[in-house]
């Protein structure tokens, strides 16, 4: 008894320490951001923190009570813990329960605080929970990877300053990154053949098909000259949740993007590429002699994807992100699979390959 009241003293005593004004540890400085503001939770740290329970694994069951069902969020307000009139908040767990996702929901009793990362370690089981992408204690709304820091370089942790770095966390040069998994900072460099500019302008000055204010080169106010992973990946309902929670398209993709042939070419099919490019310069094959006859097919029984020649990431070795999609794709009999760029303006080229079982040798277009 007197070793708990003992334990129950020295608990009140550093609540006190904590909250005191005069301290250096105060409250102000341990909760910053979106979950600090009073109106929105009246009882600010107990809206996570309540009673003696210590949430201290960070997962979903946490945050999901605010950022969850509207059930979830009137047994908050009527608990005292959420204002109801402060802000609008959206279902993240429907998100999160689309067929493609982050596993949230579906990975459970794996995050710890303080964790070494299955990134660094290989035995780590993956996973991905709110606190790997937030800190709670000071994501807003202008700056939701504030606190979180970046992958490790050398024996240092970089500080996130955009969007890319965040997700190289997981999708780069990882201990256990999985078999079918690629290192998605090897696809973006700037110094590859050719990538879609995410962390720099792309290495062509020019790109013909790009729908404004989309440019290689941003040279006047408003032009865009590089994106954002969140530029393709995301939600799919643009007035629901933003980020990468979940998605009905494959690949967690905003929009619909056909990576198998047989396909008619549509608006649809392709929309995500349609979102920067100017479909009719595709098919008007102003950027490849035969793109259209590639895409649409010569018969109704539908064409090739885009995604059997181009990698949305990048390319090291072509350019135009030409990389052949090899289940699709083979090197000849005598093992070459290759394409040769050629011209002043390099829109046209030869491959050497084996597509829909025809061999081309130095066919070209």
């Amino acid at each position: 008894m007197i070793r708990n009241l003992n334990l129950f003293i020295l608990f009140l005593f550093f609540t006190i320490l904590i909250w005191s004004p005069s301290n250096a540890i105060s409250a102000e400085s341990l909760l910053q951001g979106a979950h600090a503001v009073s109106s929105t939770m009246p009882k600010s740290c107990r809206a996570c923190h309540r009673g003696m329970r210590m949430t201290t694994t960070g997962e979903e069951a946490v945050c999901l009570p605010c950022h969850g069902s509207s059930t979830d969020r009137s047994t908050m307000q009527t608990r005292g813990f959420l204002s109801g009139q402060s802000v609008e908040l959206q279902d993240m767990a429907a998100v999160l329960r689309k067929p493609y996702n982050h596993p949230v929901l579906t990975v459970a009793n794996v995050h710890r605080q303080s964790e070494t990362l299955p990134e660094e370690q290989v035995s780590a089981a993956r996973h991905a929970e709110c606190v790997d992408c937030h800190n709670p204690h000071q994501v807003a709304a202008d700056a939701p990877f504030r606190g979180i820091p970046g992958r490790r370089v050398v024996n240092n942790i970089i500080e996130i300053e955009n969007e890319y770095e965040l997700c190289y966390k997981c999708h780069s040069q990882s201990a256990n990154l999985p078999g079918s998994a690629t290192d998605k900072h090897a696809e973006f460099k700037v110094t590859n053949r050719s990538y879609h500019p995410v962390e720099g302008e792309g290495a062509n000055s020019y790109v013909i098909s790009l729908k404004s204010p989309y440019t290689a080169r941003a040279n006047r106010p408003g032009d865009i000259s590089t994106i954002t992973c969140g530029d393709c990946h995301g939600n799919d309902d643009p007035a629901g949740p933003r980020g990468p929670h979940g998605s009905n398209y494959e690949g967690l993709l905003i929009d619909k993007y056909e990576m198998r042939d047989g396909f008619s070419e549509g608006q649809y099919v392709y929309a995500l590429c349609y979102r920067c490019h100017e479909r009719n310069s595709i098919l008007g094959d102003e950027s490849f002699p035969k793109h259209s006859l590639h895409i649409t097919g010569r018969t109704s029984g539908g064409g090739t994807s885009c995604f059997t020649c181009h990698d949305a990431h990048g390319s090291p070795r072509y350019q135009a992100l030409i990389r052949f999609n090899e289940q699709v794709v083979r090197p000849t009999a005598s093992g070459k699979l290759e394409y040769k760029p050629s011209g002043a303006s390099s829109r046209s080229g030869s491959c050497t390959l084996v597509c829909h079982g025809v061999e081309h040798i130095d066919r070209t277009y």
